[in-house]
């Protein structure tokens, strides 16, 4: 299944290309501090979409192919934390 997200760092998605594996990390911030957890792990991006133009610094949209209940997580944590990637 495809699920597009959108990472926190525009600069970290124009890193990517079509192919490349990631992992996604959710990060939440707090009062305490904040924490930070792994929500897909080898993720593979199929899609970098171009940015919009006027686009405000939201972050970048990726596709990922990633099972049902991955993409499932990823929305949810995309409702609540910023989301970022590493490349593998």
């Amino acid at each position: 299944m495809t699920a597009p997200v959108r990472i926190a760092d525009a600069a970290t998605v124009r890193l990517l290309r079509p192919g490349d594996r990631v992992d996604v990390i959710a990060a939440e911030e707090t009062v305490s501090g904040g924490d930070a957890r792994v929500v897909a792990r080898g993720a593979r991006v199929t899609k970098v979409p171009e940015p919009l133009e006027g686009a405000s610094d939201g972050g970048a949209l990726v596709v990922l192919s990633v099972p049902r209940a991955t993409a499932a997580r990823l929305a949810g944590a995309s409702a609540t934390a910023r989301l970022a990637v590493t490349l593998w």
